[in-house]
């Protein structure tokens, strides 16, 4: 390969090697790689240029090795070796190579995230294609700037599975959600998992661009109130603060069947107790000996009183019973295998619900149905 084949002439040449002045050798890197990338290559020139290029890639100069990368990001001439050296370089070299080079394997850009700076995931994220592996290491691994990255990538293959982890570990971040739900195509469980948690701008968009019926919306949003309520219940609501706080829930409109049955089915006894004792205006001494009655009609008077819906009493009174039985055991279980075994148990009991009833049961516990609970299911169908 000589100077005139790559149109180099013989003073760019003794600048690119001699000359003490890092502009004058970034000019001529720039030159040269220009060349490079308009004239049809022989093999042998191939290699010619490749050894060029490594030379260059080792210039202490950074304006040097940026000319380089800038013109070379969007080809397949710089050797792999030498691209993946020059990603641990500093910023302004690193990503525009990761951010366009196409010689990076699936293999490469996955070591490059789980290299772990921040920087160099949001450029993998923000390729201009982006196989479904990559995406999900991404989704799974990556700060979350890089998955906001990803999430606005609409080039990227951004699978419903990579989706839902994204969602597990930024569902707390608006901005992850937000350009989640303005991707072009969204799973059906994903549009519903963001309803969840967008603000009412978002809401709105995903209600009107994939069609979701605005009483699934709510109810949607329903659910994850509800949910919240009873975690926090769970973490911090003490026994004496109990009362007032289900007094707010009734001020809310918050106090209804759906929470007081996943209350009942996750072991919280007492809100059950003192929900329907404010429902149906007693003491609360009273509810509970009431729903604690070993007779068949004190649950279900006031059960009635409170204005709960009569197709689910025998859920309740299911959830009560085992609810008893288990606590007659003694058994000495923290709260989570106890609220574990309650629905277990529940779930197991509900002989007499009809298969409408099951399933508005099954959403409502945050269950994942089990072998058990499907077998349930097909007995009642």
């Amino acid at each position: 390969m000589n100077s005139g084949s790559l149109a180099l002439s013989d003073s760019d040449l003794k600048l690119l090697i001699r000359s003490e002045v890092e502009e004058e050798r970034a000019t001529a890197t720039h030159k040269l790689c220009r060349s490079m990338l308009k004239l049809e290559l022989s093999e042998e020139e191939r290699a010619a240029a490749r050894k060029i290029i490594t030379f260059l890639s080792r210039d202490v100069a950074e304006l040097v090795r940026r000319a380089l990368v800038i013109t070379l990001r969007s080809s397949d001439l710089m050797p792999h070796d030498v691209a993946m050296r020059l990603v641990g370089d500093v910023e302004t070299i690193a990503i525009p190579l990761i951010s366009q080079s196409p010689l990076f394997s699936d293999e490469d850009l996955m070591a490059i995230v789980r290299a772990g700076r921040t920087h160099v995931q949001v450029a993998v994220a923000s390729r201009p294609a982006l196989s479904r592996d990559v995406a999900e290491v991404i989704a799974s691994e990556a700060v979350v700037e890089a998955v906001r990255a990803l999430s606005a990538n609409d080039n990227a293959d951004v699978s419903e599975r990579a989706m839902g982890i994204a969602i597990d570990r930024f569902g707390h971040d608006a901005e992850t959600i937000n350009l989640l739900a303005h991707r072009n195509i969204l799973p059906p469980s994903i549009v519903d998992r963001l309803v969840v948690l967008a603000t009412e701008q978002v809401k709105h968009h995903l209600v009107q661009r994939h069609q979701v019926p605005l009483n699934t919306a709510v109810r949607l949003s329903d659910f994850a109130r509800e949910r919240a309520t009873l975690d926090l219940i769970d973490e911090s609501i003490r026994a004496e603060n109990l009362p007032e706080f289900v007094r707010g829930l009734y001020a809310r409109k918050a106090l209804n069947a759906s929470l007081l049955l996943r209350a009942v089915a996750r072991g919280q006894m007492a809100l059950f107790e003192h929900g329907l004792s404010i429902l149906a205006q007693v003491p609360h001494h009273r509810a509970w000996l009431m729903i604690h009655d070993a007779g068949p009609l004190g649950l279900r008077a006031i059960y009635d009183r409170a204005g709960l819906p009569p197709r689910l009493f025998a859920a309740f009174r299911s959830g009560v019973d085992t609810w008893r039985a288990i606590q007659a055991e003694g058994a000495n279980l923290d709260a989570e295998s106890f609220r574990q075994r309650m629905l277990e148990r529940f779930m197991t009991q509900m002989h007499t619900i009809g298969r409408a009833d099951l399933d508005y049961l099954m959403e409502r516990l945050d269950m994942v149905p089990s072998a058990d609970t499907v077998a349930l299911k097909a007995r009642v169908a």
